[in-house]
């Protein structure tokens, strides 16, 4: 069985390095990506992202920065800052290595609007968002990912969105439940594949 540490949510994860570089396309954009052991889907994007990218808008969002909560090397943020280099996009993991991929990534790229920071889910976040996208990590546990979802709200900018990406099997249906009742809505906007993609937006009370 494989160590706790060195699965790609720890802080540290303890692995034999083997860092490879590749090209992957997103929201119609080529984008160079450096990965490692110790990281999500290192070899390629993974298909609920691709499914989460190729799903959201930024169309009805108010004006302010966006979060990708759990960024890895950093395939949601970096896309979406590529696209969108009027918005600010914070980019967030508690995993060392990642963050450090991440602005390797961010360089290679020359995007400039990504600030990357060490975060275990909100503890270092501050500031609130027109979007906080997300591919939790399940392997995490459910508290984690819970904890990712329901604690969105106290960051978000009224009419903020959260959007999330996670496959039936793993528990999507138990987290619109949990987004429904946070914020008193929960919208299943895409299915792909057993992947489902749930958005919740801030609204007035």
């Amino acid at each position: 069985m494989e160590k706790m540490a060195n699965y790609y949510y720890s802080e540290q994860p303890d692995v034999e390095h083997n860092k490879q570089y590749w090209s992957f396309e997103l929201r119609g954009q080529t984008l160079q990506f450096a990965s490692d052991n110790g990281v999500f889907s290192k070899r390629t994007v993974d298909y609920g992202t691709r499914v989460l990218l190729a799903t959201f808008t930024a169309q009805v969002l108010p004006a302010g920065p966006l979060l990708d909560l759990g960024c890895g090397y950093g395939p949601i943020g970096l896309s979406l800052a590529k696209e969108m280099p009027q918005r600010q996009i914070d980019m967030v993991d508690v995993n060392e290595l990642a963050m450090s991929l991440a602005r390797e990534n961010a360089q290679r790229n020359q995007i400039e609007n990504a600030t990357i920071f060490q975060s275990n889910v909100y503890e270092h976040v501050t500031a609130q968002y027109a979007a906080i996208l997300t591919n939790p990590p399940v392997r995490a546990g459910k508290a984690v990912v819970t904890a990712m979802l329901t604690e969105a709200k106290a960051h978000l900018l009224p009419g903020g969105e959260l959007w999330v990406v996670l496959q039936k099997k793993q528990g999507a249906p138990s987290a619109q439940k949990n987004m429904q009742a946070t914020f008193g809505n929960a919208e299943l906007v895409h299915k792909d594949k057993g992947y489902y993609i749930l958005r919740s937006q801030l609204r007035e009370q």
